[in-house]
């Protein structure tokens, strides 16, 4: 594979050419067809090109240093077999193509399929329980319906929707913003290897990049690039997700937002998004239904949902009907609902093991439950 990957050195070179961006990136390889003719052009040639600086253009014609650094790159990403894709590839994502600056160059670890869907499912880093019990299951339910999920690894919203369709055996991609050797967030290091091994984990940034602040803005353009939806599931005035969200919507792509309780910061996000126009979201079906044109109907099993039983009187014992009664799909501490129920702890915990193994409820970190509606 090692000598695959040479043919991608003049990529790597002309990424680093003074003032050469992603859109002139971009205006090159429709002018020249490749990285190749943009070296051999003519200093007349390259003149022709909108907005070019002079010092590109005697970097392109002076080029031997950044060969040189390209060629250093180039044998990190040898040495950690990761793998690259360009513009120009076939199995380069293909929505990412049409937005007005895209990377020219992704390294990632896994396989990339233009196959399915892409849809993007992005929040908050410190969330709710309410928050990531809603990312989790629609990233699991999304992915069962042939979508791959597309997110930032972050902590947060972003680790649970990669969860969600890992458990659905579905695929999912991490956009990074650092580079491949420099995993964020650490802890995340598990979700990294099982994400490259049902989907990909990519990054346009060099390979030993830090995560600095500013990256993490460039990256969410990938991520709203590659999809053809986003959904903002918990998100505050100001955040990165909000920026993914609009970029989205620049791209001409759906935007999707998950109410929260009008009590919570963490939900102002997305209730500004929804006064904006973005589809509110109670389940994957008010995704679906506006993305069946992206649905390859031939490779899209007919998942049929699990069944639950309605909660029968006679089946439960009061203490059960107790709890049932004062839970809802928020999730409540277990001292809240003692408080509520009348119940003491004691009683609560194996009451509600119980009803956790039935699939009536479920329990997040810290002792907090909430209902499964039917």
């Amino acid at each position: 594979m090692s000598d695959s990957l040479d043919k991608y050195l003049v990529w790597l070179a002309l990424k680093r050419i003074p003032g050469v961006g992603n859109y002139l990136y971009k205006t090159f390889l429709e002018t020249f067809g490749s990285p190749d003719n943009v070296f051999a052009a003519s200093v007349t040639d390259l003149l022709k090109i909108p907005k070019i600086k002079k010092i590109s253009i005697n970097a392109i014609i002076r080029n031997q240093k950044y060969f040189e650094e390209a060629k250093r790159e180039l044998d990190i990403i040898k040495k950690r077999q990761v793998k690259i894709v360009t513009f120009n590839d076939p199995h380069y994502p293909v929505l990412l193509k049409e937005i007005h600056d895209p990377p020219p160059v992704l390294t990632y670890f896994g396989v990339l399929d233009n196959s399915y869907p892409c849809i993007s499912i992005v929040g908050s880093r410190n969330a709710t329980s309410y928050g990531l019990y809603s990312s989790e299951e629609l990233g699991y339910n999304l992915a069962k319906k042939g979508f791959q999920i597309v997110s930032g690894m972050a902590r947060g919203i972003d680790t649970q929707a990669h969860k969600g369709a890992l458990n659905a055996k579905g695929r999912t991609y991490a956009v990074l913003g650092s580079g491949l050797n420099n995993i964020y967030p650490a802890e995340n290091r598990s979700l990294f290897n099982q994400i490259s091994e049902n989907g990909a984990v990519i990054s346009e940034f060099d390979m030993n990049q830090f995560p600095d602040a500013k990256n993490f803005p460039i990256r969410n353009r990938i991520i709203a690039g590659m999809s053809a939806g986003t959904c903002v599931v918990e998100a505050a005035k100001r955040s990165g997700s909000l920026i993914t969200a609009r970029l989205a919507g620049e791209y001409c792509r759906e935007v999707y937002a998950v109410p929260g309780s009008i009590n919570s910061q963490k939900s102002q996000g997305t209730h500004y998004l929804l006064k904006q126009g973005a589809k509110l979201v109670e389940n994957d079906n008010d995704i679906i239904e506006e993305l069946n044109h992206f649905v390859h109907k031939a490779k899209t099993k007919n998942i049929k949902k699990k069944q639950r039983k309605k909660i029968n009187t006679n089946q439960h014992s009061s203490i059960d009907i107790n709890i049932l009664k004062n839970l809802d799909p928020y999730p409540a501490h277990i001292d809240t609902l003692a408080e509520k129920s009348g119940l003491e702890t004691k009683i609560l915990l194996p009451a509600l093991l119980n009803l956790e193994l039935e699939g009536k409820i479920k329990q997040f970190n810290g002792k907090y439950f909430s209902k499964i509606e039917e």
